[in-house]
């Protein structure tokens, strides 16, 4: 069977190739540190847990579902955004639940994008913010992200550049993969380029509750509804990964075409799941303060294992993972990570999965138990 021409525009998930090869090494014995991956190995609160096993002998839990989620889930998406960002929206027009963060890349792609549209996307950023623009027929259009400029992208530069096809950008603060912020300044800066250059802007956020001082949405930048989109996602946050539930939150003609293309994508998210999220999102402050102190402590000893190897890091970064830059002279990224995977049985993920920006960098997880940590440390 031929297959569809957009195929050959992507590439299989490195992750989903690596871990084939990491699987194949396990199953030979070797005692494999896997700290690639951004899977959160913590559980969710109990009492998610309670709820979804007493929703699932409601009645009606196992029917088709309304493909705009509970009413009581927007309300609950609604509630967080005002206690957590200061952000007011209209549960019944301006939120969409998502069956994870990550389906919602790729329905506002389809929303919005056609063929030959082009795309603003980071480097180093999320590959699959790319994955998607080509499997849609856009073109994507890198713009570079620094560590000297705090990896965030520099505006003046990019608005000598011609942007008259670009009809989407791409953001994702707190960033993935650097861990970067960036302030409500920087965030008004964004929301005005978009704007000045009728850009539709989306910011991906789900690491803003992780090691997070300060957690901002985009949507806190007044008139920012007009031009922006938010994803978020409760897999970080609470612990979620698997449940996949995610939202998208913007004004009511944006949250409409989204869901005109997910209403024709899914038959709604399970009831227990969405009665599950709804006990997430009510969570007390305690839940974030116990979380934090985890990823505090693992990240205290992920910084000793990053300073084994020589390498250096922001401290102030925020999320679930280090980014660290190889010292001066090294291998480049990928062989340096299959160097410490054949010799010290420990994978990190390399810098260049995220783009050529990514190239001397290195990411290490921190969805793994201290003692394993403590492990990889004493293997060097």
């Amino acid at each position: 069977m031929i297959t569809a021409d957009r195929l050959q525009t992507v590439q299989e998930y490195y992750f989903s190739r690596k871990l084939r090869e990491v699987r194949g090494m396990i199953k030979e014995g070797k005692p494999i540190i896997n700290m690639g991956i951004g899977s959160p190995d913590l559980a969710p609160s109990p009492e998610v847990l309670e709820t979804l096993k007493d929703a699932i002998t409601d009645t009606g839990a196992h029917q088709y579902q309304s493909y705009q989620g509970l009413p009581e889930l927007r309300l609950a998406i609604a509630d967080f955004y005002q206690e957590k960002f200061g952000v007011q929206v209209d549960e019944a027009n301006e939120i969409l639940p998502l069956m994870g963060s990550k389906e919602g890349i790729m329905h506002i792609g389809l929303a919005f994008l056609n063929e030959g549209d082009e795309v603003l996307l980071p480097n180093p950023g999320y590959p699959t913010y790319t994955s998607v623009t080509k499997l849609i027929g856009a073109i994507p259009k890198s713009y570079d992200l620094k560590e000297e400029n705090g990896w965030f992208p520099d505006l003046e530069a990019l608005a000598q550049r011609d942007l008259s096809k670009v009809k989407l950008m791409w953001v994702s603060y707190p960033h993935m993969p650097t861990g970067a912020t960036a302030s409500l300044e920087k965030l008004l800066a964004l929301v005005n380029f978009a704007k000045e250059h009728e850009i539709l802007l989306v910011n991906d956020n789900p690491y803003s509750f992780v090691l997070s001082k300060n957690p901002t949405s985009i949507l806190s930048i007044p008139g920012a509804k007009d031009c922006a989109l938010e994803l978020n996602s409760l897999s970080k946050t609470f612990n979620m990964a698997g449940w996949r539930v995610g939202m998208v939150l913007g004004n009511q003609a944006h949250i409409n075409a989204v869901l005109k293309v997910k209403s024709n994508m899914d038959s709604g998210m399970f009831y227990g799941i969405q009665k599950g999220a709804i006990a997430a999102l009510q969570s007390g402050q305690e839940w974030f303060k116990a979380l934090d102190e985890v990823y505090t402590k693992r990240r205290e000893l992920m910084f000793q294992l990053v300073e084994k190897l020589g390498c250096s890091y922001d401290r102030n970064a925020v999320g679930i993972f280090v980014w660290a830059k190889l010292p001066e002279g090294s291998v480049p990224s990928e062989e340096f990570i299959d160097q410490v995977l054949n010799d010290k049985h420990i994978f990190i993920a390399p810098g260049t999965i995220f783009g050529s920006n990514g190239e001397g960098y290195i990411r290490f997880s921190l969805c793994v138990k201290e003692e394993k940590i403590k492990e990889a440390i004493n293997r060097f």
